[in-house]
């Protein structure tokens, strides 16, 4: 059977098996046995076992849950309302005003969550109110969050970023190391493009700018827990003194320690935080164990040798494949999630990205902003999904305020692309 003809039956098995409203992870299984039933004759059940025990049995893997819990475990805090008062006395005065605060707080949300999802709606259910209560624009309230709620992706400790250093066999501290700066020039772009937009609409911008402005050091006190954390938690991975499962231990038992400060976590609610964790890390997991297997069937087929070689007989530019590669993510991710693209894909993609020349960890940071990118993409965006939950306004107009801050990444893509120094400069310094 021809590689396309395989290629035509992996994708109709999979696409009707999530048609169906089957789950990801068990799609990828059913694909997988589907292929290994058609294309092989080795033992399904054999084979299926080794490869999911040699994907789940990496200790890499033991930092995924525990960044989870915590993040999991801050989400029932005060943590929202914390970094919201503490943020606006010292954002307001820019153009656009509180609307930077958006974005402000999903960066240091996303350096201790790790969750596009969870940034989003935390930050998002003190913000919305308190902005709508100001008279700021709908559609810049829904966008600034879309687009600096995906940051949980890209700055560390991102849960996406672990499973992609799993999945290509690289440190996932070197990883983190490539994602700092980007992801906080990221935020920085999301910024320019409010404060433009602020100063282009100046005439019919009039919000009100009522923030409390007394007590200033007490604001920067109540940031004060949440930066520590943040210090203690990256700081341990990029000094030497932590690999990224013990900084993700120490993560959970700071936010534990951060809550019971508060006063802000319930016992339920630390039962639902434990919940929560083994909810989304058994999510993965499958969606992990359905892409290790459905990688081994296509292995047998020879379509992911075939398809490296015809991409390989093109003679792509450096400049050509990425463009490629962007389209192609930003489709896929039109009907999967961040994780599922990741995993799915990576197995043909990697040894076609290595032998191009390009460095995996440059590579990981630029596969974070496609799959941002595709977190706001309509249909199967989750991020819009979640705001639309929080607003109740429907996915058009959602989709119509998230737009800019689309362009904005793929802008910052051409810039990362122009510049790969700002991921493979911090690597290179601490680990030099």
């Amino acid at each position: 059977m021809s590689e396309l003809a395989s290629v035509i039956i992996f994708m109709l098995t999979l696409f009707v098996l999530l048609g169906l409203g089957v789950w990801v992870g068990a799609a990828l299984l059913g694909t997988a046995i589907v292929g290994m039933w058609l294309f092989t004759s080795a033992p399904i059940g054999d084979s299926m076992a080794v490869t999911i025990w040699g994907e789940q049995s990496s200790w890499t893997l033991t930092a995924l849950p525990l960044f989870i819990w915590m993040g999991e475990i801050l989400f029932r805090t005060k943590l929202s309302e914390t970094l919201f008062r503490g943020l606006a006395p010292f954002l307001r005065g820019l153009p656009g005003g509180l609307l930077h605060v958006n974005i402000g707080a999903s960066a240091v949300f996303a350096a201790i969550s790790g969750s596009s999802a969870a940034t989003v709606a935390t930050v998002g259910k003190m913000s919305i109110p308190e902005l709508r209560a100001r008279k700021y624009p709908e559609k810049m309230i829904i966008g600034t969050l879309s687009g600096a709620g995906t940051l949980g992706l890209l700055i560390p400790p991102s849960i996406a970023m672990i499973v992609f250093g799993v999945t290509v066999n690289e440190s996932i501290s070197q990883l983190f190391m490539a994602a700092m700066i980007p992801g906080l020039c990221l935020a920085l772009c999301f910024m320019v493009y409010v404060a433009v937009w602020a100063t282009i609409n100046r005439s019919t911008f009039n919000p009100s700018r009522d923030v409390d402005m007394s007590h200033l050091g007490r604001r920067l006190l109540d940031l004060l827990p949440v930066l520590t954390l943040i210090a203690a938690v990256i700081g341990s991975i990029y000094a030497g003194i932590a690999t990224a499962t013990e900084a993700a231990a120490l993560g959970v038992l700071g936010s534990i320690l951060l809550s019971a400060v508060q006063r802000s976590l319930s016992w339920d609610g630390f039962i639902e935080s434990i919940l929560g964790a083994v909810r989304t890390t058994a999510m993965i997991m499958l969606i992990l164990m359905g892409a290790g297997f459905l990688s081994l069937a296509m292995g047998f087929t020879g379509i992911p040798r075939a398809l490296a070689e015809g991409i390989e007989a093109w003679n792509l530019s450096p400049v050509m494949l990425i463009v490629i590669l962007t389209v192609f993510y930003i489709i896929l991710g039109c009907f999967l999630d961040g994780l599922s693209s990741i995993v799915l894909t990576m197995a043909v993609i990697e040894p076609m990205v290595r032998a191009a020349g390009f460095d995996m960890l440059w590579f990981g940071v630029y596969v974070m902003i496609v799959v941002e990118m595709a977190q706001i993409t309509p249909p199967i965006g989750f991020n819009l999904f979640v705001l639309q939950g929080m607003t109740g306004r429907d996915m058009g107009f959602i989709s119509r305020a998230s737009f800019p801050m689309f362009l904005v990444m793929a802008g910052f893509i051409v810039i990362l692309f122009m510049f790969p120094g700002l991921a493979l400069w911090l690597p290179s310094v601490l680990s030099g």
